[in-house]
């Protein structure tokens, strides 16, 4: 790992055991055992390094909710991948999926950077699904982009309950919570 994905690895580790206001500095040197003049190399300030913290797990995310996707399949079948997909990458990575979860709407992330497509359009996938979806009639008719965040809040607050063990996510209950969003969104 370079310099700079270290610096990233122990900003994502610091926000995600003690809340992004607790970063500092002085911790990141330490845990990602730089000298305290390489963060300035690679980052302006604590902004620009927790934006491109949250950039890269954006790209990963959406490299990880296309794996495997069929833009041939049928509407519940690419439903399915897609919501199997975000399911598995936050079991992967808990840390990404959590730090995307938290601060895609936090003031910290620039608006630039929030409002900027996916560079592997993953986005498009799902917004092409629910707007196909809803003009053949089964989605419900809602702003596309408020239905994309209902796919997102049922497998977060899954993924939640998860985290903390409230309960283990077997086969059965994968595809119950794939069920019940796909039921969440028919018409």
């Amino acid at each position: 790992m370079s310099k700079k994905q270290d610096i990233m690895a122990a900003t994502l580790d610091l926000i995600h055991e003690e809340g992004l206001q607790s970063v500092t500095f002085a911790k990141l040197f330490k845990r990602a055992n730089v000298g305290s003049g390489t963060i300035y190399n690679y980052f302006a300030n604590k902004e620009e390094l927790v934006n491109a913290v949250y950039r890269e797990a954006r790209k990963l995310m959406g490299e990880f909710l296309l794996k495997d996707y069929d833009a041939g399949a049928s509407l519940y079948e690419r439903f399915k991948r897609l919501q199997l997909n975000r399911l598995e990458f936050g079991i992967r990575y808990p840390k990404e999926f959590l730090f995307i979860d938290s601060f895609s709407f936090s003031p910290y992330i620039s608006l630039e950077l929030r409002d900027s497509d996916d560079p592997y359009y993953s986005s498009e996938a799902v917004l092409t699904l629910i707007v196909e979806g809803q003009k053949q009639g089964m989605i419900k008719e809602m702003d596309s982009h408020l239905c994309h965040q209902l796919m997102h809040g049922i497998i977060s607050s899954i993924l939640k309950g998860y985290y903390v063990r409230k309960y283990p996510l077997n086969e059965v209950q994968v595809q119950q919570v794939i069920e019940a969003s796909w039921k969440a969104m028919l018409v």
